[in-house]
């Protein structure tokens, strides 16, 4: 939910859901990608009768989510408030779409009821795997680059779930987050600022209280984040945020896409053709999606311990891979991670065809 969401924009969140999906067809586990989908309400979520405009759509949709379509929380829109307007207005389950390929409902409720009651050092688990997942991306990229993340400085856009979870996990691996925009401005801090207390004080929406800030925190403008001195930018915002008109500006050698479709494709280019890498939105942001089918399917049981274990591993190992093949190839890691996500949907086609049944409602990307 946003001010000024479109329809051509919802149809590529769809084609970036779809590749998050399929990129994490992996041997040996019981999730199996089953396609992608998006909605978009054009409508600011900060403003007066936003939740009530939730209702109406979420009403609206309920004879497609319960036939096609299993869905969560995004940006502008917190999870529970979905659950309680569903539970209320007795809509069923988010995932009411996905019952029918379930084994043992009995066991999804008890991993979920796990999975999203568990408190992580104040904070739900499901705030927290997707930036987890971030970061981890980060990481994974840095030590590709042979950079020492506790040497490395990162900038964030945005401090909602995305973007918050996002600090805190490179703060715990020793980056300094140097500056963190939200929607009223830019705080910055060269020496790092204080997370965690942030965290502690931000609002629903990711604002950040600047009653919190120490006396050496400097807020400027919202817009100022891109030019930022660090090593990293993570827009983790809204889409389009990065274009060729702005690309110039930045200075950091890494962009790890928290958001969907925050760099536009010809800002991208310019940016490789600078030497600066940008690892795509459907790898580097998958984590909560894949978190969700992980527990529901059970290659998780639903604990932090186990959640956190897989989110690394697999997000560190993909990143890696894609990287790999990037330089090897020649090509953009956008590209080769495209191309790994062609070479699972084949597979997942070709293992269907085999079983002679219709593969996984996958769109057209």
């Amino acid at each position: 939910m946003r001010k000024g969401c479109t329809l051509e924009e919802v149809r590529g969140l769809a084609q970036g859901m779809t590749r998050k999906e399929a990129i994490h067809l992996r041997k040996g586990r019981s999730y199996v990608p089953v396609g992608g989908a998006k909605g978009g309400i054009d409508f600011d979520p900060r403003a007066p009768g936003a939740r009530d405009v939730l209702e109406r759509f979420l009403v609206d949709i309920n004879p497609i989510m319960h036939a096609y379509w299993a869905l969560g929380e995004d940006l502008g829109v917190r999870q529970d408030d979905i659950d309680e307007i569903l539970a209320r207005r007795e809509l069923g389950s988010g995932l009411s779409a996905v019952d029918k390929l379930l084994d043992d409902p009995a066991a999804v409720e008890v991993r979920a009821d796990t999975a999203f009651s568990t408190i992580v050092d104040g904070f739900a688990q499901d705030e927290l795997v997707g930036g987890l997942g971030v970061a981890t991306s980060v990481l994974a990229a840095l030590n590709d680059a042979g950079r020492d993340p506790r040497a490395s400085t990162a900038v964030i856009q945005g401090f909602g779930s995305m973007g918050g979870a996002t600090a805190r996990y490179l703060a715990e691996a020793g980056l300094r987050i140097v500056g963190i925009a939200d929607a009223d401005g830019f705080v910055t801090n060269p020496d790092g600022l204080d997370i965690e207390a942030l965290l502690a004080a931000r609002d629903q929406f990711g604002g950040i209280d600047r009653s919190s800030l120490r006396p050496d925190d400097h807020v400027g403008d919202r817009d100022d984040w891109l030019a930022a001195d660090a090593d990293v930018l993570v827009p983790a915002a809204v889409s389009y945020s990065i274009t060729p008109d702005n690309c110039d500006r930045i200075t950091a050698s890494l962009i790890v896409e928290a958001a969907n479709m925050p760099v536009l494709p010809a800002a991208e280019e310019a940016l490789l053709a600078r030497g600066i890498t940008v690892i795509p939105d459907f790898l580097a942001n998958s984590a909560t999606n894949a978190w969700w089918w992980w527990v529901t399917f059970g290659d998780v049981d639903g604990s932090w311990e186990d959640s956190r274990a897989i989110v690394t591993t697999t997000l560190n190992e993909l990143t890696t891979e894609v990287l790999a093949t990037a330089r090897e190839q020649g090509i953009s890691p956008r590209a080769a991670a495209q191309a790994k996500v062609d070479a699972n949907l084949a597979a997942l086609s070709a293992a269907s065809a085999e079983l002679d049944v219709a593969p996984a409602s996958v769109p057209e990307i």
